[in-house]
């Protein structure tokens, strides 16, 4: 069956050079863009309840731009003033980089993994003695507790914000041949919205491997699946799968 509509589950890329933009004109498809879930911040009284002084700790490790956000957002609820000694250890560049929207980046002392975790467990070894502040979401990935604790720092967990489930109501009599999904997340979020959910002919899309098992767990069909060495990347498998798809008959 022929591919002309696609839902992703994210909101729309901010920047114009996206390579969904090129898909669309290059297969003359309509892309539509939808966060499936959305992350909303706790409130400093809530933060406090988990017995968290802002002031008790040298070191912040951040792994998202939310972490940023929501730190400095909780700070700013409890009038913490952030002092300029505080140590921030970013899992990727990019967390680094933006970074720069709180702080001075020349005049602070900041740490940068490369892009995994893992990768970025060397430099905090470095600095084992000091008191580290893991600010978080409510769906934080085991690893990243067992990698500190093998570590042998001394840290503590903050849940800063929380991912919740975006209300899709409005899109129940909307139907697209293609669905994609990033995260477990999304799917609980499709079933939750639309209990009854039959996949039919709508494709799925997935990204990663969590994201397979949760659709299959579901019972659904997964058609479309990245990464892969061919297709690195979701645009590129959709790319690859429409192509077949729309060939002339």
């Amino acid at each position: 069956m022929k591919v002309k509509t696609i839902l992703v589950s994210q909101p729309e890329p901010k920047i114009e050079n996206s390579p969904y933009f090129d898909l669309e004109e290059k297969q003359k498809v309509k892309i539509d863009f939808r966060p499936f879930i959305h992350v909303e911040g706790v409130p400093a009284k809530e933060v406090r309840k988990q017995k968290i002084d802002l002031s008790k700790y040298s070191a912040i490790i951040l792994t998202s731009r939310n972490a940023v956000d929501h730190f400095f957002r909780v700070a700013d609820e409890m009038r913490f003033k952030v002092p300029d000694s505080m140590k921030y250890f970013c899992q990727s560049e990019a967390v680094a980089y933006y970074l720069q929207k709180y702080v001075v980046y020349r005049k602070r002392k900041i740490y940068v993994g490369k892009r995994t975790f893992a990768e970025l467990s060397p430099l905090i070894k470095k600095y084992k003695d000091e008191k580290f502040l893991l600010p978080t979401t409510d769906k934080l990935k085991p690893l990243v507790p067992e990698i500190l604790d093998e570590l042998g720092v001394n840290w503590m967990q903050g849940t800063f914000y929380k991912t919740v489930i975006s209300d899709l109501s409005d899109l129940e009599h909307v139907f697209y041949d293609i669905l994609v999904f990033f995260s477990p997340s999304g799917i609980e979020s499709l079933f939750h919205n639309f209990p009854d959910f039959k996949q039919k002919n709508t494709r799925i899309a997935v990204f990663g491997n969590t994201t397979i098992k949760a659709v299959e767990e579901r019972g659904l069909r997964v058609d479309i699946s990245a990464p892969t060495p061919e297709t690195p990347s979701m645009t590129m498998a959709l790319d690859k799968y429409i192509k077949e798809a729309n060939k002339k008959k």
